[in-house]
């Protein structure tokens, strides 16, 4: 061990010193006593947990180790995200993630209260305290029942929508309220709608019969039986998606800098 024998025999004799008890036996050869065998045992799991959360400490200063609490809205939550964290954690096996799912004004709201590390989800409002960094575009078609009267247009005018029962998301969704814009535009706005909370579950409220929805087209992958697609003329209603965190937290650090960087890579090629 390249120690002087009088190093070893100090520290020994401290070690005894602070516990109370002898663990060695002094003579030829040096045995240990019971109470020796008995701390040997435990010492070697402590020294062991001891390593362990060495390594630990070192991961996660090099953000190979952490817990990362990650927002997303819908549909990234369920048709996004599952397979991009499943390979991230399979690269970083001593990170932990933890998924909240909402809409971008909650998450924007957990971000600011330091409730969230970063979000996936569309551009929040402006003037909020947030960094965001676009990456993808998600794309909308409108889905109708396959026997629809609106489904024997190759495209379908936006204005026509108003004669039809429209399925809509929550007031504080921001696809609703593109939509809302869009269809303003048009100078008329649907008056029978029905709203549903789950952007998600939207497709079969569609499939049975219940009205019409614009729906992100990765729901459509496949296309729900008993439903059919078509798209809206004029100006599309698609929506800018990216991560977003605190201004101040940015750029990301540790455990969070290799998530951020593992879905900027993966999301901008989609």
């Amino acid at each position: 061990m390249n120690y002087a024998q009088s190093t070893v025999t100090m520290q020994i004799q401290r070690l005894e010193s602070e516990l109370g008890v002898q663990l060695i036996e002094r003579g030829k050869p040096v045995a240990l006593t019971e109470a020796g065998r008995l701390f040997y045992e435990h010492s070697r799991s402590i020294v062991k947990d001891w390593e362990q959360l060495q390594i630990r400490l070192s991961d996660m200063c090099s953000g190979e180790a952490g817990h990362i609490r990650l927002g997303v809205t819908e549909p990234a939550a369920s048709y996004r995200l599952p397979g991009l964290l499943q390979r991230f954690l399979t690269q970083y096996p001593h990170i932990r993630v933890s998924v909240d799912i909402a809409s971008t004004p909650a998450l924007s709201s957990r971000l600011l209260n330091g409730d969230l590390d970063m979000a996936l989800c569309s551009a929040p409002e402006l003037g909020a305290e947030l960094y965001f960094e676009p990456l993808f575009t998600e794309l909308f078609a409108l889905l109708l029942p396959e026997h629809h009267p609106l489904s024997e247009q190759a495209a379908v005018d936006p204005q026509l929508i108003r004669d039809h029962r429209l399925l809509i998301t929550a007031d504080d969704c921001p696809y609703r309220r593109k939509l809302e814009l869009v269809l303003q535009e048009t100078g008329r706005t649907p008056l029978d709608t029905m709203e549903i909370g789950s952007m998600a579950a939207m497709k079969y409220y569609v499939q049975s019969g219940l009205g019409i929805a614009l729906v992100p087209q990765i729901l459509l992958e496949p296309v729900p039986e008993g439903t059919t697609v078509r798209m809206l003329r004029g100006k599309p209603i698609d929506m800018t998606c990216g991560i977003a965190c605190k201004a101040a937290d940015y750029p990301l650090k540790l455990a969070s800098a290799k998530l951020y960087h593992f879905l900027r890579q993966e999301l901008s090629n989609q």
